[in-house]
């Protein structure tokens, strides 16, 4: 394995491709399936934090710190435009996919669960294995 970012931890590109291709897949349980007040809207925001940091991991040498910076910065932008309520300003306000990918309202919780994904996602990389002393 080679070493990733200035961490210090030796996880390939390919286990970060794993990583967000088994997120993914919960995530599209999640929206499929789960009807609740709780999993979908914020498990599932911590779930899409985890799901971008490790495709973008996956995709670019990136950083722990810049690629959970770019992350979170996705992640405000996109609830930011629920604020002004871009998709309807786009005319896909009805349209049921765009609604579970990028959200359907602006709500104060989504950035605290975006920040509990960021937080997980650190104690995960300070625990992999192979990290330097």
């Amino acid at each position: 394995m080679r070493r990733v970012g200035t961490e210090g931890a030796f996880i390939s590109r390919k286990t970060y491709a794993l990583a967000a291709l088994i997120i993914f897949a919960i995530e599209i349980v999640i929206a499929l399936f789960v009807r609740d007040a709780f999993i979908r809207p914020y498990i599932g925001d911590v779930l899409a934090i985890a799901l971008v940091y490790t495709a973008l991991r996956a995709a670019t040498p990136l950083s722990l710190h810049s690629a959970l910076g770019i992350t979170l910065a996705i992640a405000v932008a996109i609830e930011i435009a629920q604020a002004v309520r871009v998709l309807d300003a786009l005319g896909l306000g009805g349209n049921e996919a765009a609604r579970i990918i990028f959200g359907g309202s602006f709500d104060w919780l989504d950035l605290l669960a975006y920040a509990v994904g960021g937080i997980v996602i650190v104690l995960v990389e300070l625990a992999a294995p192979g990290k330097d002393a």
